[in-house]
């Protein structure tokens, strides 16, 4: 493979290594609520494991700031910062007095969420495609996209990375379309065996369609098409048709 391309290996240890960091994620800002039971624990870390350095009393108010599975990081009026279990949260009542549910705490963040990571397979053309991308939500329904995958051909194999915009018009709903055009290179070498044959390197547009569904947490299942075209030479180009299905993790 030539140097500087993508290899499988590198896009899988590129989604492995990042799973444990999404672990840990910012829960949506300036979320306050009150406690209702006689006081709720706040324990030095997320776990049960960990020590219980304070106790929050009935009627008094926190500000959820982070949450790592079911545990979340909260700060008392007194300043206080402490790890409290999702059981504990769900007791509480929210600024408008409604009682806290897990479902909403969940819903609020998908719809505030930021950076999505994810990974997919799937087929370009008929043959087998990984892809992993990062995305970044500036607008409740437009976002940055940058995506990097390769394709293991028979005969060749072919690395592409492209930018999208990409347009969600009811964010709101948890299965929900998109839509997406972008711009990007794609390279493909062909197999040492062939003789003759040289490396093409040309840019390359896209228009994608997808369904984003949300699973709960911090996971996101994805299935996207994507229509490729590449510029191969001035009066030449080549259109390819993608299919991928994949998990994405936001934060």
């Amino acid at each position: 493979m030539a140097a500087g391309l993508i290899s499988k290996d590198r896009l899988l240890m590129w989604a492995v290594a990042a799973l444990p960091s999404l672990w840990l994620v910012a829960a949506a800002a300036g979320e306050k609520v009150e406690v209702t039971d006689p006081f709720i624990e706040l324990h030095t870390g997320p776990g049960r494991g960990y020590p219980v350095f304070y106790v929050a009393g009935r009627h008094e108010w926190v500000e959820i700031e982070l949450r790592h599975t079911d545990w979340f990081l909260v700060r008392t009026e007194g300043g206080k910062e402490g790890w409290v279990n999702r059981q504990q949260i769900e007791a509480t009542l929210t600024q408008i007095g409604t009682k806290t549910s897990f479902r909403n705490v969940l819903l609020d963040d998908y719809l505030r969420r930021r950076l999505e990571f994810g990974a997919a397979w799937g087929h370009f053309k008929s043959e087998p495609m990984l892809k992993v991308w990062m995305g970044y939500k500036f607008a409740d329904t437009l976002a940055l996209e940058a995506t990097g995958g390769q394709v293991q051909g028979v005969f060749s194999g072919t690395d592409l990375w492209h930018v999208n915009l990409l347009a969600e018009p009811w964010p709101d709903w948890r299965l929900a379309p998109y839509f997406g055009v972008g711009v990007g290179r794609l390279v493909n070498f062909p197999n040492a065996s062939l003789v003759g044959v040289t490396t093409s390197n040309a840019r390359l547009a896209d228009a994608t369609v997808g369904l984003r569904y949300h699973l709960g947490d911090r996971f996101i299942a994805r299935l996207d098409y994507t229509q490729y075209l590449a510029y191969i030479a001035d009066n030449r180009t080549d259109q390819y048709r993608a299919v991928t299905i994949g998990l994405a993790f936001f934060f």
